[in-house]
């Protein structure tokens, strides 16, 4: 991941944050993440806070501060009005000042109930807190968290200065570093797909402000900020004097000079789905992190009986789980593809979901593409048959490592629509190291290696089955009746034309000759052998010493 390759202190500082949660007596990688996330949640609402307030002097706007008024912890000290307490007094800025053991009990007791207060109640942020639980034990371990994630946050504002980088970016680099450790703490890794890739599908889908989008299997909610982050990106009219990133991408963070009715818009058009409640949980703070006010994620399995939404969206952006089998009585009886597996059956649940000509952009393991069993044919002919079934592009097999070596594929489908040709194109290198480091690629003159990203979206933005189609190059169209006589095969490799170089070798009596030397009829040297020439060069040698 680009940070931990660019800042060392922010990575050790976020071991060493790790390690104080293994020492103070919360081992278990997922319940760790929980409770920094709260903590990061706390510090990073104040801050938004106080932004909010400082340019509404600066505009003269209305701005109402969160932390306006008295907070009581139970309704019935509300009723009584008894035991309230300053909002302001809950803000990080003020908390983090007390002594240890005050801050553990005035955390435990106000903080965090209030932060579980912070949108409707009968949003799903309030919903899925209700059940939330504050567990740090000790006030040493949280007066050490506080510090350490003050130092966190230092640190990234010196790297964004520094380095012209996006804040937002790298605090997603910051939260999806904390990710990575429950994915390699044997947990599933299947929500963590890298952003460069997540920027990549948003860019080939193109979401647009008013479009409904939804992720069916959404984790942390990486794909929902993508298109939030892409479509802000798009309203944002200074966008064009913007620095790539490094993985050659313009990313805009103004979200705060868009309108209220807009931020409205495009907060409610997101919508997602999980069926792990801590997802849920992070994946909700994880959006109103960044700006997304009353964020929609809910708990639910979308491939279950309990999932009723079909012809709803107009983009849908996932990674679904491709980790096995569910239960066959569970499956929704909607689903008619004859199969258990995951990445199968989340194809027709997106193909479902979509409305008529609505697009999906999804990420699937390659065996999806060339699998001969009859749900693996079914689950493409959907695609192909029912849908427009626009491009497949090749991702290569270390792109999510070091959580998972599966090779992997991007689908982009309109359902509804008519395929006539699908665009191919094989992702040979998307700009890092194909190991487990995963560094960062540069050029010969030190500037950022995109890789293949940005050449995948010009070459997808200007496909023209009309032109020449090289079957030897990285990309090329191949027609609906020539994938239908194939068995409906998406695999690239079948039908790249290899390129084989002919090798012209020398007869074996001239390489001899070379090798020995060349001799009259009595048998002197006419020209000495390679052979000959080793063995004068070795005796001279021995002579020296």
């Amino acid at each position: 991941m680009s940070l931990i390759n660019s800042n060392p202190q922010i990575a050790s500082k976020i071991n060493d944050l790790w390690n104080k949660f293994w020492s103070g007596g919360i081992s278990n990688p997922l319940t760790a993440i929980e409770q920094i996330t709260y903590l990061l949640f706390m510090k990073k609402y104040d801050e938004n806070d106080l932004e909010e307030l400082s340019k509404a002097e600066f505009t003269g706007d209305l701005y109402t501060s969160k932390f306006k008024g008295t907070f009581f912890a139970t309704k019935q000290d509300e009723e009584n009005n008894q035991n309230g307490i300053d909002k302001q007094d809950l803000r990080w800025s003020n908390f983090k000042r007390l002594p240890a053991d005050d801050m553990l009990q005035h955390v435990q007791r106000y903080v965090f109930p209030f932060i579980k207060t912070l949108d409707t109640d009968e949003s799903p942020f309030v919903k899925h807190m209700a059940n939330a639980v504050f567990i740090i034990p000790k006030p040493s371990l949280l007066l050490e968290a506080v510090k350490s994630i003050d130092d966190i946050f230092d640190l990234m504002e010196q790297d964004a200065t520094q380095n012209g980088q996006d804040f937002q970016d790298i605090q997603g680099d910051v939260y999806e570093m904390l990710l990575s450790e429950i994915a390699s703490a044997g947990k599933n890794g299947q929500f963590r797909t890298p952003r460069h890739i997540i920027k990549l599908l948003a860019e080939l889908v193109n979401p647009k402000l008013g479009q409904r989008i939804a992720d069916p299997a959404c984790g942390t909610g990486g794909f929902l900020l993508g298109a939030y982050q892409y479509m802000v990106t798009q309203l944002d009219k200074e966008k064009d004097k913007q620095q790539p990133d490094e993985d050659g991408f313009i990313r805009s963070s103004r979200s705060a000079l868009l309108t209220e009715d807009v931020k409205g818009i495009l907060g409610s058009s997101l919508q997602g789905y999980d069926i792990d409640q801590t997802m849920v949980r992070l994946g909700l703070m994880n959006l109103m992190m960044h700006g997304i006010e009353s964020p929609q994620i809910d708990y639910k399995d979308t491939l279950s009986k309990s999932y009723f939404e079909t012809s709803e969206y107009d983009v849908v952006l996932a990674n679904p789980p491709f980790t096995g089998n569910v239960d066959k009585g569970d499956i929704h009886e909607e689903l008619s593809l004859k199969t258990t597996k995951t990445e199968l059956l989340f194809i027709e649940r997106i193909y479902n979901m979509l409305k008529m000509g609505g697009t999906a952009g999804i990420v699937i393991p390659q065996g999806v593409l060339f699998g001969s069993g009859k749900a693996f044919v079914d689950a493409r002919k959907l695609m192909i048959e029912k849908s427009e079934l626009k491009a497949v592009v090749t991702i290569p097999s270390g792109a999510f490592k070091p959580y998972a070596g599966v090779s992997t594929a991007i689908l982009i489908f309109t359902k509804g629509g008519e395929t006539e040709n699908v665009w191919f194109y094989d992702m040979e290198s998307d700009g890092y190291t194909l190991d487990d480091k995963r560094a960062k690629l540069k050029d010969k003159e030190g500037n950022n290696d995109y890789g293949d990203l940005q050449d995948i979206i010009t070459n997808y933005k200007t496909r023209d089955p009309k032109q020449e189609n090289d079957r030897k190059a990285k990309h090329f169209f191949v027609s609906k009746k020539e994938i239908k006589d194939e068995g409906y095969d998406l695999s690239f490799s079948r039908y790249k034309e290899e390129v084989f170089e002919e090798i012209v070798y020398e007869k074996p009596d001239l390489i001899l000759e070379k090798l020995l030397g060349k001799f009259d009829a009595n048998g002197e040297v006419i020209e000495k052998g390679l052979e000959q020439e080793i063995s004068e060069g070795l005796n001279e040698l021995k002579e020296l010493f």
